[in-house]
């Protein structure tokens, strides 16, 4: 018996020993960072800089234009993720619980798109937007992410883990199908919108290949656009590059840390039904 119980609590320690290590190998650039982004300007990534000072803040703030990069991103990350909650929302509904011909080939179609990367696809986005005079207008930052097969896939596997006895009471209750999603699935699936949230919100944040390729106009630079622009090809002011990168960074953290506990719920309950 004590054997027994020695030999689990050395793995618990061991397991802990192994998370920890883990833990450090992600946390250890962060720290590097954020440590380098108080540094002197000229000096090099060091976890303990000589000299402190909030100098490097400022000026990235002001260089980078931080409050119109903030203001664009803010917007596009959340008109992105508007239309995604919608869209996800109703077509992993349809896909969850309507029968209808060829529901198992349009499901395939839908994972298929999750391995075809954005970039192959960026010319003729390109050539629609032209054709719809969308380039260099948010539109071009919004509409081609406006829907994503990894939403409509995560709320269709979370739709069928909700007992469907649920929706048949609210049919005899006389309620449609709009008003069973969204008075009675899409409350209950709140983990699995937090976590399409959070999944949505954080990519167009730190997205920067539509800004680079669909935009040129100033008023419509992001925050990767801004920090963009604190590399330069021969030499580099760490402190001042580190202090954008924390500035870009804290409001994604932030949301992060604020939504973490739904985005692990749905994770884990999302799948558990085929």
């Amino acid at each position: 018996m004590m054997k027994s119980s020695w030999n689990l609590k050395s793995g618990d320690i061991f397991s802990l020993a192994v998370l920890l290590c883990g833990a450090l190998i992600v946390l250890l650039p962060l720290f590097v960072v954020f440590f380098t982004s108080f540094a002197p300007p000229g000096a090099t990534p060091d976890m303990m800089p000589q000299g402190w000072t909030l100098g490097n803040y400022y000026d990235a703030w002001q260089r980078g234009k931080f409050l119109l990069a903030f203001a664009n991103s803010t917007l596009v990350a959340i008109a992105v993720t508007a239309f995604q909650l919608i869209t996800s929302a109703l077509a992993g509904y349809a896909l969850a619980r309507l029968k209808f011909r060829g529901r198992q080939a349009l499901l395939l179609v839908v994972l298929a798109t999750l391995v075809i990367p954005f970039q192959l696809l960026v010319i003729p986005i390109f050539l629609v937007l032209k054709w719809g005079h969308l380039i260099n207008t948010y539109g071009a930052l919004i509409l081609p992410t406006a829907v994503n097969g990894f939403g409509i896939f995560l709320l269709r596997q979370y739709f069928q883990t909700i007992p469907v006895e649920l929706e048949e009471a609210a049919t005899i209750d006389g309620a449609n199908r709009l008003q069973i999603l969204w008075r009675v699935l899409l409350p209950l699936a709140r983990p699995a919108l937090v976590t399409l949230f959070l999944f949505t919100f954080i990519a167009e944040w730190n997205d920067l290949f539509k800004p680079l390729v669909f935009t040129t106009r100033p008023e419509l630079r992001t925050v990767q656009l801004a920090l963009a622009e604190f590399q330069e090809q021969f030499t580099n002011n760490w402190p001042l590059m580190m202090a954008a990168v924390t500035i870009a960074t804290v409001p994604v953290m932030l949301l992060f840390l604020i939504g973490q506990r739904q985005f692990i719920r749905g994770i884990a309950t999302t799948g558990m039904k085929n």
